[in-house]
């Protein structure tokens, strides 16, 4: 095929792009990717598996997903009078947000360093994308976000609680004044609170989706031990979820994602316990990073830990070796100069890790 071809069709933007870029983890102690360790029980792997077997795969999905939304609804506590709106996982529904939002003009703003695809699916919308810095401790610089707000009057504004990849839970305060500048008068803008490491938070927004009317809560059941059959979803105000729902594809859950996930909702229970060994096991594991000399350790409302040291791609490359596989983010934002990030997990794989993250500092 002719480069000029290519050149002709595709988008500058897109062609001067690199493509989204998954690590080959086989053979690996996989800590990269914020995933919950643990499977279902042999006893519910085996129910799952019958229930499976009963679903018409030669039909399509009901596009409503009228069961799975209602039982979202009632397990998550989602408060009365809301709604949820379904994606294939969270990255769906952001993409959703930004083609709805995509008015010529319109922007899209978000603290940074932040989660990519808020500025990778403004991009893919032609949506402009604004970045306000962290301060050096990562939390809400509000006076800069608020500033931000008014001179480019975001259509959107994502606060992701608690924000990846620094995993620490910004101020409530901070959060709220942010909230209420965006539907005053000098900025009136939708604000999307992305809480998808919400259980190992066990703080959201979720009950206050009444009291603003430019507020949704975005969730996935991806870090609850569910990455596989990637479903998320967005809730709030059905006026908003009725007019983002205008351009969500018409059978974007597969029927195979919608059984499973009405099965896992029947046993939140085990999905809880797992979520609290990991939150006992994150605190064991930055407990003993915290006592290495050289490295710190940011606090974390999330599955995983920021970490900084002297040189992170040497002490990457240094784990790597030793067949655990971590993300090094250190190249990200310069807030995030030789930061690590690695995904808490059980406590087998938490002291591999940790043998080969105190190795590989004295490399």
């Amino acid at each position: 095929m002719q480069p000029s071809l290519i050149e002709r069709i595709i988008r500058d933007d897109v062609r001067a792009m690199g493509a989204y870029h998954v690590p080959d983890s086989h053979g690996l102690v996989k800590l990269d990717a914020m995933e919950n360790p643990y499977q279902l029980p042999d006893a519910l792997r085996a129910k799952l598996a019958a229930r499976l077997a009963e679903v018409a795969l030669n039909r399509y999905p009901v596009p409503s997903s009228e069961v799975l939304r209602a039982r979202l609804k009632t397990v998550m506590d989602v408060p009365a009078g809301m709604d949820v709106l379904l994606g294939n996982g969270s990255d769906e529904i952001i993409s959703m947000l930004s083609l709805a939002a995509a008015k010529p003009g319109a922007k899209v703003l978000a603290p940074v360093p932040g989660f990519v695809m808020y500025a990778m699916s403004a991009q893919f919308a032609g949506l402009e994308f604004v970045g306000v810095p962290l301060k050096a401790d990562f939390t809400l610089d509000r006076a800069a976000m608020l500033a931000a707000m008014a001179e480019h009057q975001p259509a959107i504004i994502y606060l992701a609680y608690p924000n990846n990849p620094t995993g620490n839970l910004f101020d409530a305060d901070d959060m709220e004044a942010i909230v209420r500048a965006a539907q005053g008068e000098t900025c009136q803008s939708l604000v999307v609170v992305d809480e998808a490491y919400q259980p190992f938070a066990q703080d959201t927004w979720m009950p206050r989706l009444a009291e603003f009317g430019n507020l949704l809560v975005m969730r996935t059941v991806s870090k609850l031990g569910l990455a596989g059959i990637r479903l998320g979803y967005l809730a709030g105000a059905p006026a908003w979820l009725s007019q983002i729902d205008k351009v969500r594809p018409p059978y974007n859950v597969n029927v195979l994602t919608e059984a499973t996930a009405l099965f896992v909702l029947e046993h939140v229970d085990v999905l809880d316990q797992q979520a609290a060994q990991l939150r006992a096991e994150r605190a064991t594991v930055a407990s003993a990073l915290a006592a290495l000399p050289g490295v710190t350790v940011y606090p974390s409302a999330a599955n995983f830990l920021l970490v900084r040291v002297d040189d992170s791609a040497r002490v990457f490359d240094g784990v790597l070796a030793r067949k655990v596989l971590i993300k090094n983010v250190g190249k990200m934002h310069p807030l995030l100069a030789n930061c690590l990030r690695v995904t808490v997990s059980t406590p087998e794989e938490n002291a591999q890790f940790l043998v080969a993250f105190q190795a590989a500092l004295q490399d």
